[in-house]
């Protein structure tokens, strides 16, 4: 080359330099296809997402379960009173509690009656007979 002192040792220099210079570029080039290697994951779980999200917005919502039907309650206003005691009461109740509650007077034919119509609201399952005599509406 030349015999230059000066002129070799810029031209070691720019040589040292370059060695230094490839050597960044090739760490940079290695950490560049390292983050779009990661880049590539996280766009792939990112597509993933949208399309499960998208899947889950087109299922239609499941059609209600069928309520059991309401049993009918009997139209006389009888009913109604006892099934408010009841509920007013909010315990079991025996047939004397309902007359006492409707403020009727506690004789044989009125307890008798209200235990016939309460019987009758059992066999309608609209009130329960947990054990004999005893009556309450049902837990929902």
């Amino acid at each position: 080359m030349t015999e230059n002192p000066q002129i070799s040792a810029v031209l070691e220099y720019i040589e040292a330099r370059e060695r230094e210079l490839g050597e960044q570029a090739g760490q940079l080039r290695s950490r560049v296809e390292e983050l779009t290697a990661r880049l590539s994951e996280l766009d792939a779980e990112s597509e993933s997402l949208r399309i499960t999200r998208e899947t889950l917005l087109a299922i239609p919502a499941p059609a209600p379960a069928d309520e059991t039907p309401r049993p009918d309650v009997p139209d006389h206003p009888a009913y109604q009173q006892i099934l408010t005691a009841l509920t007013d009461a909010g315990r079991p109740m025996r047939a004397r509690d309902p007359c006492e509650a409707l403020d009727l007077p506690i004789l044989p034919k009125n307890t008798e009656g209200i235990r016939c119509k309460l019987k009758r609201l059992v066999a309608r399952g609209i009130v329960t007979e947990p054990e004999p005599g005893l009556f309450t509406q049902p837990r929902t």
